[in-house]
């Protein structure tokens, strides 16, 4: 037994190493498939070389690419409708989330549980300060506001009363809420720490969790930090939102009908059914803490993200803006809101949405990893490496596969030559029989912008939703056109604009009060 616990720190050092730098020895189905040459694998992460390393594998490749990725370990950038199918429909609980993605950002939510936990947990589940300050103007004149931080606030207090029956910021204030620009920080944070979150999966951990929680919080990494300090916060604002609701649900209905919502909110609603739910299917505390936590961070940041991609365009586009203002205009009648059914009626409005979250998805990639071999078909067969033609790809398990949300949205042979190009009106006559064809797995649109399968995004009705209802609320009284600060939008999880070497995020624009042209005088 001595010699056998004695070998015992050589054989785990043997397992490390063969486990980091194995695959530089073992042959693969995947060298077969074409790619861009070794060493460029992190370009797909880069927050601003990343966008024409996309768009190249997007022309380049037929809807599926080799990349070299970190220690000698292959991934699969895929865009291919078939194989998209395969990985979030068909063999959706083979091609399981990243294990080294999201467990350690929003605890046990939607976002990172895996299996039957995650099939579980799916079963329960006014723009004031703006006015004042562009009226303020004097003459009327266009002032300089910050878009993204404006939408990042909306988007957040929206889901605080729907959601979660919570308000966050009433939107009075000029400046943004604390915790908004704290969430507001996670997409820089992580941009900082790519390279390192890429290479750690291939690390062995040493120790219990206690002690791995410990080495993060002295990892001496501003990136690590910045997103350590936004977890804390985002676990310590859910933890008081739940229980404030525990503590209003136990005192009875009349404490309940105070908060916001009066109850009816998403999570007030959850909490009730996880509270009445059969043993088996009763979600444990720290996962309905997660459910707030994931709540918060995927309704705000992506649609945030997205309010300010289609102010972008449309301050592109002077055109298309006045035209989807005449029609808000027309609908409104006088009136200062819409009934849900003649919001979503609006076609030109519909068409602006749909076309922003086509060729800018918030979210450009997702990445999966194989629990076992699995093989994944083609829509087309590609040709080899060896020159041979592959109808479908051995995959081998723990392959990290890419998911090219951008690519499958931008992909010619699907959407037509115009592919890159914003253009509502495609939405406005019938698609192209390619579209249908392709059979794109995605649960909107043909677009891949919200997944498909059970890691569909869960909230993609309400967030059309809030696009159109805020988007209808500020086209209705302000115009918006670029200002002269140059503004980058940066490739990371959840893509985010700064302007010039600032880190920040930030989208200024130039926000103006709408006046509608003078009626003609008749002349008698």
């Amino acid at each position: 037994m001595d010699d056998v616990l004695s070998s015992a720190p050589a054989v785990i050092l043997l397992i490390s190493i063969w486990k980091i730098f194995g695959q530089f020895f073992i042959r693969s189905p995947l060298d077969n498939i074409p790619g861009p040459p070794r060493g460029e694998f992190l370009y797909v992460l880069h927050k601003s070389i990343g966008w024409g390393f996309i768009q190249n594998l997007t022309e380049s490749y037929p809807g599926i690419a080799k990349l070299h990725g970190p220690l000698g370990h292959r991934m699969l950038y895929v865009w291919d409708p078939a194989a998209l199918h395969h990985i979030v429909v068909k063999d959706q609980y083979i091609y399981e989330e990243a294990a080294w993605f999201n467990l350690l950002r929003f605890g046990p939510g939607l976002l990172a549980t895996l299996g039957d936990t995650h099939r579980r947990q799916r079963k329960l589940l006014n723009p004031t300060a703006i006015g004042r300050r562009v009226g303020a103007s004097p003459g009327g004149v266009p002032v300089e506001l910050d878009v993204l931080a404006w939408m990042g606030r909306t988007a957040l207090e929206l889901i605080g009363q729907a959601g979660l029956g919570h308000s966050f910021d009433p939107l009075t204030a000029d400046t943004p809420d604390e915790f908004a620009t704290i969430v507001k920080s996670f997409g820089p944070s992580l941009v900082l720490m790519n390279h390192l979150r890429r290479v750690l999966p291939y690390i062995p951990s040493i120790g219990p969790p206690a002690f791995q929680a410990k080495v993060v919080e002295l990892f001496p990494h501003r990136g690590i930090q910045g997103v350590k300090r936004f977890i804390d916060r985002l676990h310590d604002e859910s933890l008081k939102i739940y229980r404030g609701k525990i503590a209003a649900m136990e005192k009875g209905n009349e404490e309940v009908l105070k908060q916001v919502g009066e109850g009816k909110d998403v999570m007030s609603i959850l909490i009730r059914a996880n509270m009445e739910a059969s043993e088996e299917d009763r979600l444990p505390e720290e996962e309905v803490i997660a459910q707030i936590s994931t709540f918060i961070f995927a309704a705000m940041d992506t649609t945030s993200n997205a309010l300010a991609l289609t102010l972008q365009e449309l301050g592109d586009h002077p055109e298309a803006q006045d035209r989807v203002r005449a029609e808000i205009l027309a609908a409104l009648d006088g009136r200062e809101t819409l009934e849900h059914d003649e919001l979503v009626a609006l076609p030109f409005l519909d068409a602006v949405c749909r076309e922003t979250l086509r060729l800018h998805a918030p979210v450009t990639q997702v990445f999966r990893e194989t629990r076992q071999d699995v093989v994944l078909p083609l829509s087309q067969p590609i040709r080899g490496v060896d020159g041979a033609l592959v109808r479908e790809i051995a995959v081998p398990r723990d392959t990290t596969v890419a998911i090219g949300i951008l690519s499958a949205n931008r992909n010619k042979a699907v959407w037509g030559e115009d592919a890159e190009a914003w253009r509502p009106e495609r939405w406005l006559q019938p698609l192209p029989a390619t579209v249908q064809d392709a059979k794109v797995p995605g649960i909107y649109s043909n677009l891949m912008t919200f997944l498909g399968g059970g890691r569909a995004c869960i909230g993609f009705k309400f967030s059309q939703l809030e696009m159109k209802c805020v988007l209808c609320l500020l086209l209705a009284k302000f115009t918006f056109a670029w200002s002269d600060k140059p503004v980058t939008w940066n490739l990371s999880n959840v893509r985010f604009p700064t302007v010039g070497n600032n880190p920040k995020p930030s989208m200024p624009m130039m926000v103006g009060l709408y006046q509608p042209a003078p009626a003609p005088t008749v002349s008698a």
